[in-house]
């Protein structure tokens, strides 16, 4: 009798070497973070539509991830010009007020700890007289008046 570890006979090729498959997830079939079986299940469960395609999910899931990770990219880029390492509300409601696309998309969405973008009107601004006029160098000369410049 061979003892070796090669498959019994009678198993026609179902199991090699007695060991089961390991189950894959549809996320990592995928490829994808997000995962797909929840995202399927939220979408039998929320009745959208009596069935639901098995892409539908995969689809939803590649969609929500791209997202994610744009937000995500340009909220730690915020936080960087800002000199943190951590990502705050306020950066998040900085990366997509002053991104078009995403701004267009979250136009009525209030981010809560967000803040405002920094804006100040131009006729609040102080104007600008005699733009011919150049500015003297020194401070010395910026103390005087312009009668005595001229006399």
């Amino acid at each position: 009798m061979d003892t070796s570890g090669k498959a019994k006979k009678g198993a026609g090729g179902r199991k090699a070497g007695g060991q089961s498959k390991k189950p894959v997830s549809r996320s990592v079939k995928a490829g994808l973070q997000f995962p797909v079986g929840r995202i399927g299940r939220y979408l039998k469960k929320g009745r959208y539509a009596q069935r639901v395609g098995s892409g539908a999910p995969v689809y939803l899931a590649a969609v929500l991830e791209y997202l994610a990770a744009e937000v995500l990219e340009l909220a730690g880029n915020a936080a960087r010009d800002n000199k943190k390492n951590r990502i705050i509300p306020r950066h998040v409601l900085l990366a997509v007020r002053n991104d078009e696309e995403l701004g267009k998309l979250l136009a009525g969405v209030t981010i809560a700890h967000g803040g405002v973008l920094p804006n100040i009107n131009p006729i609040l601004l102080p104007k600008k007289t005699g733009g011919a006029e150049k500015e003297p160098k020194s401070p010395a000369k910026a103390t005087k008046s312009p009668r005595k410049a001229a006399a």
